[in-house]
This record gives C-alpha cells, sequence and structure tokens, in this order.
C-alpha cells in the first residue's frame, strides 16, 4: 500500500488510522465485544421497526418517527461498524481515499437526520399536547412524510455540495488519528489554507445542531407553560409520551457535544483511550439506549413487543 500512497498529484489516495494498537490475542476479545455491540443495536432497532410496521394501531405519528429514528440509527452504524470490526482484526489500518469520503458522508448526515427527526418529534409533542383539538388536522400524513422528506434530503443535499468541494482539497499527509474517517482530521492534512471551507462547514454544523435546539427547547416551554395551567393527570399524561424523546434529545446532544470537542483539541495530545470512547459514543449509546427508551417506556409499544412474544411462545411450544 505504501508504493501506492501517493497519486500522480501528490494527493495520498489512502489514509492511515494511527490510534489502532497491537493487543495480540486481545483484539478476538475486542472483535467479540464489539460485533455483540452492533449485533444489539441491530435486532434492537429492527424490533422497533418491524413493530411499528406490523401494527396498524402504530401507524400514528408518533410511531412513525420513532421508526425512522431506528432506521436512522442503523444507517450510521453500518457506515462504522463493518470497518471498525475489519480494522480490530487487521495488522494494517488503511482506508482508501473514497471510502473514507463516504464514511464521512454518512455519519455526518447520520447526525444531522437524527438531530431533525428528534426536532420534528418535539413539534408533534407541542401539537399534542397544546393544541390537542388540531392534532389530526396539522399531523396529517401529507405534513408527517413533508416533514420526513425535508429531515432527510436537506442534510443529504447541503453536505453533498460541501462534501464535493471538500473532496477534492490536495492533501500533504495520510496519517489520521482516529478511529474512523472525520472532516476535520481530514482538512489538517490539507496543503492548502482551508480557513473559508473550515468556516463554511462549521456555519453548517452549528445551523444543523443549534437551530434545532433552540426550536426544542421553544416547543418543551411551551409545553411547561401549558403544563402548569392543567390537572395533575393531564401532567403526567404529557410526562410519560414526552420523557422518552428528552431522554433520547438530551443523550444525543450530550454524545455529538463530546465528539465535537474531541475533533477540535489538540488528538496529539489526548490519551488514546479517551480518543477511543469519546469516538465511540455518539455511535454506540444513542442507537441503543433509543429502542430501549421507547420499548420500555411507550406502553404503545411495550404491549405489542410482548405479544409479538407470547405469539412466539406459543408457537415455538
Amino acid at each position: 500500500i505504501s508504493s501506492d500512497m501517493n497519486n500522480n498529484s501528490g494527493t495520498p489516495s489512502y489514509f492511515e488510522f494511527t490510534v489502532f494498537s497491537d493487543y495480540g490475542s486481545l483484539r478476538y476479545l475486542f472483535f467479540c465485544l464489539c460485533l455483540l455491540i452492533y449485533m444489539t443495536i441491530i435486532s434492537a432497532n429492527l424490533v422497533i421497526v418491524l413493530t411499528v410496521c406490523v401494527e396498524k394501531s402504530l401507524h400514528q405519528p408518533m410511531y412513525i418517527f420513532i421508526c425512522c429514528l431506528s432506521l436512522n440509527s442503523l444507517y450510521g452504524s453500518a457506515g462504522f461498524f463493518p470497518r471498525f470490526l475489519m480494522d480490530i482484526l487487521s495488522d494494517t489500518h488503511f482506508i482508501s481515499r473514497p471510502f473514507c469520503f463516504l464514511q464521512i458522508y454518512i455519519i455526518h448526515t447520520y447526525k444531522a437526520h437524527e438531530v431533525n427527526i428528534l426536532s420534528i418529534m418535539s413539534y408533534d409533542r407541542f401539537v399534542a399536547i397544546c393544541q390537542p383539538l388540531h392534532y389530526h388536522r396539522k399531523m396529517t400524513v401529507r405534513t408527517v412524510l413533508c416533514l420526513l422528506g425535508f429531515a432527510v434530503f436537506y442534510p443529504v443535499c447541503m453536505l453533498a455540495h460541501l462534501f464535493y468541494q471538500f473532496s477534492d482539497l490536495p492533501l500533504c499527509g495520510y496519517k489520521v488519528n482516529r478511529i474512523f474517517c472525520t472532516s476535520w482530521s481530514v482538512v489538517q492534512l490539507s496543503c492548502v489554507d482551508t480557513i473559508v471551507m473550515s468556516l463554511s462547514g462549521q456555519f453548517l454544523g452549528a445551523t444543523f445542531i443549534f437551530i434545532p435546539l433552540f426550536f426544542v427547547l421553544y416547543t418543551y416551554l411551551r409545553i411547561l407553560l401549558v403544563c402548569r395551567r392543567s390537572s395533575s393527570e393531564f401532567r403526567g399524561k404529557a410526562l410519560q409520551t414526552c420523557l422518552p424523546h428528552i431522554v433520547t434529545f438530551v443523550n444525543f446532544c450530550i454524545s455529538v457535544f463530546c465528539e465535537v470537542s474531541l475533533s477540535f483539541s489538540k488528538v496529539d495530545e489526548v490519551n488514546t483511550f479517551v480518543i477511543v470512547v469519546v469516538s465511540l459514543e455518539f455511535l454506540i449509546i444513542p442507537p441503543i439506549t433509543n429502542p430501549v427508551v421507547y420499548g420500555l417506556n411507550l406502553p404503545q409499544i411495550r404491549a405489542v413487543i410482548s405479544g409479538f412474544l407470547r405469539m412466539y411462545k406459543i408457537a415455538a411450544t
């Protein structure tokens, strides 16, 4: 690979992850642990997706959004885990330039889709709690599809344009001090001034994060004001439907904040264990906790899953 590291223009055609170490036979243990985590993510999220798709009583906006959240978890995990599992067992940790940029694109769109879907879910809860008489008029099938279309295709188009420019950067290095490709780690290898591209990327990232964040805070402020003037029974029902979303949103924001903080820190001075843990957090914690939070806390989903399990036991006997 080293002989092919540079193409005709001098730009590396491969990148090397430098964080991986040779743990000897322990790498098989790490591989089995990570494979178990990946299988758990796939299984848990598939249960939510199939439950919502099969059960007609769950064909409602809130459950459709939960289904999309699980689909996005599967999408983001697929962009990271297969390659990561290969790297654990491999003696060399090179990744081709096109696949590196594809991985960056998948992980960035995964984050943007997640925060957009969570923002739409907060609007759904706002309408259901603050404007219950208008809920079915406002949250129609067409509205749901339009909101989901915007949540998915807006990041896809915006990031595609940015990464098209980003992929043409002339690079003078190939060592990436991370366990997967990130935009900032690759930009730091550039041979030319990237201040304009960095600022545009930071501005785009800020709009993807802070606009949904302020929107969610606004909707929950309105919900709190309505709950203050309502009965304790109403507040209990509102909390039951909002709590899973609050937990999911806060969990994802903390995970992304840690990962972004790592991107803007001097990774050469950061402990390798910290880099690995922080890098894995937003790719592992939300995809595992989301189906657990919704599957255990929402009685409608819990009841359907329990029904499927009872049917499976009866069929097995």
